[in-house]
């Protein structure tokens, strides 16, 4: 697999999300957007950015405005709507879930391969002269300590 395409698929994924946090903080047009999003590191092509722009204001989460400009052809200028804004939210609540997930994910103790077994619930580890048990938290998957955020749903 090619990380670099993974990566491409993951920021197309957040391209959304991206766009509309952006504009939460105020109106910008598109060479605005492109520039801020160059800042965060992610870069975005005209050729992409526009397609999206016209799907979020058709979808009604964008409205725009024409401006003039003191340099060039006049701008326009796009703002998030009031739908946009409780989408923006919809679209919080399933990043924190995905991160919690991910998170927790990459928080586990690694175990390698040869120590992993589909029945076995514990594992046992030499630590200075002592030998002691583990319980493997994914085999009691019930018995979870956090239930706060349910876990995310990536279709």
């Amino acid at each position: 697999m090619n990380i670099d395409n993974l990566k491409s698929q993951m920021r197309k994924g957040m391209l959304e999300f991206s766009v509309l946090l952006l504009l939460r903080g105020g109106d910008a047009y598109a060479s605005e957007i492109i520039s801020r999003m160059k800042d965060a590191r992610l870069i975005v092509m005209e050729g992409t950015l526009y397609p999206l722009l016209t799907r979020l204001k058709n979808d009604g989460l964008l409205t725009y405005r024409w401006e003039e400009s003191p340099s060039g052809p006049p701008r326009k200028y796009y703002s998030i709507t009031p739908l946009g804004h409780d989408f923006l939210r919809q679209l919080q609540t399933s990043w924190d879930e995905i991160t919690h997930t991910i998170n927790h994910l990459r928080n586990l103790p690694y175990m390698p391969a040869e120590m992993r077994s589909e029945d076995a619930c514990t594992v046992e580890v030499e630590a200075e002269e002592v030998e002691e048990e583990i319980k493997v938290a994914a085999c009691h998957s019930s018995d979870s300590d956090d239930n706060t955020v349910p876990p995310a749903y990536i279709p």
